[in-house]
């Protein structure tokens, strides 16, 4: 199994076309992206979703800041049912909002707490076949299953580093199987279970070689079985086989979105400075660190938030810190 490089969406935009600190993406039915922006402490314009496809097509945005009807504050992660319907989840309001696929404010539901169907910091989301959905109930260290109108069905796990246990999870998938994988944030490792919560096996541990992890915060599973995870902490992706063995790493290959092309060509100031522009210097690490690096060479990731398979294995990379997705194909 081979990626490359395919192409670049984005533009950083505090409105309209583009995204500003986007968290995740979602793939509807139909191709279309929803590319979910947090923005950036509190800002209040820029938190939208943003529709667009993959030849850079835009269609709108929905959604605004807020703790009301069609709001959300601190937005985490984006799902799409069987139905298209929209859903983002909310640490701060603690909340799952539901759209339709045109935007359109449907319900919203959840309640803060330590009880079964009570959320405290939901972050990574997602729909299983049957339409249940899987929440990440970040600060209470488990995974809650629901119907996709809130009805509790079954929750797993505890704080802790053992078996079945968690530290801080983020994401989570469900694979053409109906296994669950978490993105085990603090423990740095993904755990896979089965839909009713069964421990089925861990991969991953701390460090920065091939088959390690520092704050993954995303995972998603093509339908091979092959395993792919946003190494948030070490500024890259990691791809692993169906039984969790190390097979290719990717930092990142990203060139100007069309979206920036256009937006260049209509400024020209900015366009020569940017000719003029070393955008790959060289860059001491210190210790190591790979953020400086990220941070200075335009074309590698810098904070690789979320990862996402379609039907077509096309996976697409959102990079937070860039407001942008990088596109891979096989």
């Amino acid at each position: 199994m081979f990626l490359r490089y395919s192409h670049t969406i984005g533009l950083s935009t505090m409105d309209g076309r583009g995204f500003y600190f986007p968290v995740d993406t979602a793939v509807g039915s139909d191709g279309k992206l929803f590319v979910l922006s947090r923005s950036y402490e509190d800002e209040p314009l820029p938190t939208r979703v943003t529709v667009c496809d993959i030849d850079s097509e835009y269609y709108g945005t929905f959604g605004s800041f807020g703790t009301g009807e069609g709001e959300f504050t601190w937005a985490t992660a984006i799902a799409i049912d069987s139905e298209n319907n929209v859903y983002v989840s909310d640490e701060y309001t603690n909340r799952i909002t539901v759209f339709d696929s045109l935007g359109k404010f449907l319900v919203s539901w959840g309640k803060k707490g330590i009880k079964e169907g009570h959320l405290d910091g939901p972050s990574g989301i997602a729909f299983d076949q049957d339409d249940f959905l899987y929440v990440v109930d970040h600060h209470n260290n488990r995974i809650q299953k629901f119907t996709k109108d809130g009805t509790f069905l079954l929750a797993f796990g505890s704080k802790g580093n053992g078996i079945g246990e968690f530290n801080l999870p983020w994401g989570i998938t469900i694979s053409y199987g109906g296994s669950v994988y978490v993105a085990d944030w603090r423990n740095d490792r993904i755990q896979k279970f089965s839909k009713d919560g069964t421990f089925l096996a861990s991969y991953g541990y701390p460090g920065k070689g091939d088959g390690q992890f520092h704050r993954p915060s995303s995972v998603a599973v093509d339908r091979d079985g092959y395993i792919y995870v946003a190494d948030w902490g070490n500024e890259r992706v990691q791809v692993l086989n169906p039984d969790g063995k190390f097979v290719m790493k990717l930092r990142g290959e990203a060139t100007p979105s069309k979206w920036a092309i256009e937006w260049l060509e209509g400024n020209a100031e900015e366009a020569q400075a940017r000719a003029k522009s070393d955008l790959e210097p060289d860059v001491t690490l210190f210790g190591g660190d790979v953020h400086e690096e990220s941070a200075q060479i335009e074309k590698y990731f810098w904070a690789p938030v979320s990862v996402k398979v379609d039907n077509k294995k096309r996976l697409y990379v959102t990079e937070s810190h860039r407001h942008r997705l990088q596109i891979y194909v096989q």
